[in-house]
């Protein structure tokens, strides 16, 4: 016992064992991994050869190594990946842990008896799932010696399942239609049944030569229900005709059923599955901004983003908003950003950089910068707030920058009661309604503009005008500061922020030649 109970707390320990069954995971399970669809494709592409190899082979002599690469090939990834995703359902050494803490908490003899059954059945629980029993058959069509084996390889086919997002979505859509589905195969089933007897009944007794025996009887039921109507089997009696007539009446009632379940299953799951893909596609994305609110801040901060090509997505927990952004052409989810679920979906961890609490709540802003910054304290949050108090909290809280909307427009009033014709110009720029803009550009580590003095950059020969630069703070005991015109001699470092004014195409111009 020792050895064992030894052992697990080993495998608990060791982050090599995690790293590769984390990776394991991702690459079978995890639908978000980066690297899955390669897997995906490949399980694809052997699977299709086989299939075509099994059926070539019925009619057809194939050469020895196209049989030694499906007897050992394929056989070998088939048996792999049943004993890795076997492996990855569960963790024995949890178990054997569990029950050695519970022995010891209830001082009583460790059982190896319980341990061992404790381990089949949660081993059995894969074993007995659908998708491993395909897993399993789909082995079988190698041995071709048993020709028998060969039908198997239909199972090959429905092994396909796991790696097509869609096909999974639609049996998904089934499962969530359980109980209408079974009441409808209940239906159709009983109708077949009455239908089959009493065509028998009918016109069983030597009346229809078509009919010999019960089974006939179904089958025409089954035929004429479905709309299908092959023709080789026709009722010849007025009684069969009208059960024929009630029998088709029957059939498309039914069907209209169904199609209107699955329409109807399809229109809840869609903005499940386009959240899905917006999801899926913001995992090829790096430094993502998130947009949390689409209401009027929300709207225009999206606008600007785009307008500065800015990879974003945008959350809101209303629906008609979430729709509204979507309609708009913007990645948006209906999803309540107070909730971490979200955000490790959408990679809080290695693909956010930004995120924008915008909401007009500002207690629920607040629950959403501290829900980011418990996830990941580097993303970078801007709260919107109306409320001293909790913007003072917030600021408390790490949060790294607190936008008081009705504050900035009590400056801009101010400002245009005295200087109007200054504000409308500045205004233009903000809003570059004209080609004049203002614009930042970063400072990156090994550019043209690192280590150079003011004068040493061509402001004025490319007609740009610097108006201050931002310095972040090497300490966050110390807040960052902006140098308004700084001197000629000011000395351009790594990470700083330049803010210029200038015409669009000077502005481009500049980037291009020093970023």
């Amino acid at each position: 016992m020792y050895k064992l109970v030894k052992t697990a707390y080993f495998i608990e320990g060791s982050g090599r064992y995690r790293v590769v069954k984390n990776f394991f995971y991702d690459l079978l399970e995890n639908n978000q991994y980066r690297y899955k669809k390669f897997f995906d494709i490949f399980m694809i592409l052997v699977i299709l050869s086989s299939v075509t190899i099994l059926v070539i082979d019925v009619r057809e002599h194939i050469p020895q190594w196209l049989d030694d690469y499906d007897l050992y090939f394929v056989t070998t990834v088939f048996v792999a990946e049943y004993f890795l995703r076997m492996w990855v359902y569960s963790d024995i050494h949890k178990i054997i842990i569990d029950e050695y803490e519970e022995s010891l908490f209830l001082n009583k003899p460790f059982s190896y008896a319980k341990l061992t059954w404790n381990i089949l059945r949660n081993k059995w629980r894969y074993v007995t799932s659908i998708s491993a029993l395909i897993d399993l058959i789909a082995i079988l069509p190698s041995y071709r010696s048993l020709r028998i084996l060969r039908v198997f390889v239909l199972f090959r086919a429905f092994k396909m399942l796991r790696y097509t997002r869609s096909l999974t979505g639609f049996f998904f859509v089934l499962k969530n239609k359980k109980f209408e589905l079974i009441t409808l195969a209940t239906l159709f089933l009983f109708f077949i049944f009455i239908a089959g007897i009493m065509l028998y009944v009918f016109e069983g007794d030597n009346d229809n030569p078509n009919i010999h025996n019960l089974f006939d009887a179904f089958y025409w039921a089954l035929v004429t229900i479905s709309t299908v109507g092959y023709g080789d089997i026709s009722p010849v009696t007025p009684e069969g005709r009208a059960v024929s007539m009630l029998i088709i009446v029957a059939g498309v009632g039914l069907l209209s059923f169904f199609t209107s379940i699955i329409v109807s299953s399809f229109a809840e799951r869609l903005d499940v599955l386009r959240e899905d893909r917006v999801i899926h596609e913001t995992a090829k994305k790096k430094n993502m901004t998130v947009i949390c609110g689409y209401g009027v801040l929300g709207k225009l901060v999206a606008k600007g983003l785009k307008k500065e090509n800015v990879e974003f997505i945008i959350l809101d927990i209303n629906p008609a908003l979430a729709e509204e952004a979507h309609n708009a052409g913007y990645r948006a989810i209906c999803a309540d950003a107070t909730k971490s679920t979200i955000f490790e979906d959408l990679g809080i961890h290695k693909r956010i950089s930004n995120v924008l609490c915008l909401t007009s709540d500002d207690i629920q802003n607040a629950f959403i910068a501290v829900n980011v910054k418990s996830l990941n304290e580097k993303v970078t949050v801007t709260a919107r707030c109306s409320d001293d108090e909790v913007a003072k909290n917030l600021e408390f809280a790490g949060v790294d920058k607190v936008i008081m909307p009705e504050e900035v427009a009590g400056m801009m009033g101010m400002v245009y009661a005295g200087e109007p014709v200054a504000f409308d110009a500045l205004l233009a720029i903000v809003e570059a309604k004209g080609k004049t803009l203002i614009d930042e550009v970063k400072v990156l580590s090994g550019s043209q503009l690192q280590d150079k003095t003011i004068d040493e950059i061509e402001f004025e020969q490319m007609r740009i005008i610097l108006l201050g630069i931002f310095k972040k703070s090497d300490s966050k005991d110390r807040p960052d500061t902006f140098v308004f015109n700084p001197a000629v001699e000011y000395m351009i470092c790594s990470e700083d922020m330049l803010v210029i004014i200038g015409y669009d195409i000077a502005i481009a111009n500049f980037k291009k030649r020093y970023q």
